[in-house]
């Protein structure tokens, strides 16, 4: 059977972010429990990345299960224009009531880069609906925020977008001094980024619609972390300016950063915040861009030309939405944010050990997340010695994709503490 399936996947199956060649050979998972995935062999993987960054409380988790069960014999789906349902309004209830007090209007879509690309929408009618024409946006150096074109203009200096150069918009980008164990010199790297963004305010305040970034971590360029008391004064300044400020929490939210949410660390909160990714648990597509009231406000009226037209056939699918809820429910259940604690204790403790290896750099760690440069591989996303390393991994039956020359790792929330320092253990003998 593996066979075939391989053999049909290669057939049919065009991959994301994977290179096109003959070697590929894709690992077939037959099922999952808690922190481990199976593959059709028997063999087990620690999930160290949680699936790409979107299971939370593990795989098969019984709650979420049944409430996706239960929901389903009532109905799937139903169109959200004119309609609503339960799910759909218990879930904007609750996220209402955890995130920061100004958020209150929620807006459902079903993936990161969408929930972006409604957030981006919204800024640029939210200064036309008052006659001013503000279409430019702010982001960070390394930003990621998602492959669709809006997404992809304020993340073009991840460096994943070179061939679509000449149709993306242009925006401004300022520095993020990232921040590490041991660096010496983050004020000055910091003083170089508040003088770019004075700079791109003075000059083009009265153009720019919005500021993106991801607090505090940046994941997909390498889970870089900066300071919060230096994200402060850069929101400050864009405060003050009346410039909307969006937070893109698709990685960064439901307790990756040790808080529920980054912006928790945080004095100044955003006018808009995009959530996808673990909203769900992990189990369904699920995404949320939520708002200040207002923004909401300034769509309010009976001409149509002002409200936001824009919607997707799969909007606050009920079956997503009650997973959601489940999701949710057992944050406060299980005292997730306490297991968090206990996780980001053993990162600290594995990556002082790690980080005594010269050929290890820039330790850093917060909440579930911890990362690190190996500065034996390249440092180009997609590398030969990248890949030869995450087979490494894969044998040892860890689930590691680097980034770049960055190894990091983000389990579920229930992986075992003894469970997490074996990992950590095989980490170390892999790298030697």
């Amino acid at each position: 059977m593996k066979k075939k399936i391989k053999s049909d996947d290669k057939k049919y199956i065009w991959h994301p972010f994977t290179k096109l060649s003959n070697d590929y050979d894709p690992l077939v998972i037959s099922s999952a429990k808690d922190d481990k995935l199976v593959d059709i062999d028997g063999k087990e993987y620690f999930d160290l990345i949680s699936s790409w960054w979107v299971n939370i409380h593990g795989h098969g988790k019984k709650e979420i299960i049944k409430a996706i069960d239960e929901q389903l014999q009532k109905f799937e789906h139903v169109l959200f224009t004119d309609f609503t349902h339960k799910p759909a309004v218990d879930l904007a209830k609750e996220l209402v009531s955890i995130l920061p007090k100004n958020l209150s209007r929620v807006f459902f879509s079903d993936n990161g880069s969408t929930a972006v690309e409604i957030a981006m929408k919204i800024a640029i009618q939210y200064w036309s609906n008052i006659g001013e024409k503000k279409n430019k946006f702010v982001s960070i150096i390394g930003g990621y925020h998602g492959d669709t074109f809006g997404a992809m203009s304020v993340g073009y200096s991840s460096g994943f977008y070179k061939p679509f150069e000449d149709v993306i918009q242009k925006q401004f980008f300022i520095s993020f001094p990232e921040y590490w164990s041991g660096k010496n010199d983050i004020e000055r790297a910091e003083k170089i980024a508040l003088e770019e963004t004075e700079k791109i305010i003075d000059k083009n305040g009265k153009r720019i619609a919005a500021v993106i970034m991801e607090p505090i971590i940046q994941g997909a360029s390498g889970m870089k972390i900066c300071r919060t008391e230096f994200l402060d004064k850069v929101l400050k300044k864009f405060k003050d300016s009346g410039i909307i400020i969006i937070f893109d929490e698709v990685m960064t939210g439901f307790g990756r950063t040790g808080k529920m949410f980054a912006a928790d660390y945080l004095k100044i909160k955003p006018d808009i915040i995009c959530l996808a990714k673990s909203l769900t648990g992990g189990y369904l597509p699920l995404a949320a861009t939520v708002f200040d009231k207002k923004i909401h406000d300034n769509f309010f009226g009976g001409d149509i030309s002002k409200a936001f037209l824009h919607g997707h056939s799969y909007t606050a699918n009920p079956v997503a939405c009650a997973s959601a809820l489940a999701s949710l429910d057992l944050f406060k259940k299980e005292n997730t944010l306490k297991k968090i604690k206990k996780i980001s204790l053993i990162h600290k403790e594995c990556l002082e050990k790690i980080s005594k290896k010269t050929s290890v750099s820039k330790v850093r760690t917060i909440g579930s997340i911890a990362a690190f440069d190996y500065n034996k591989i390249d440092t180009k996303y997609g590398s030969k010695e990248s890949d030869i390393l995450k087979k490494k991994f894969l044998e040892n039956g860890l689930l590691l994709r680097p980034l770049g020359n960055t190894i990091y790792i983000m389990p579920p929330y229930c992986i075992e503490e003894n469970s997490l320092y074996n990992c950590y253990q095989k980490i170390i003998e892999i790298l030697g």
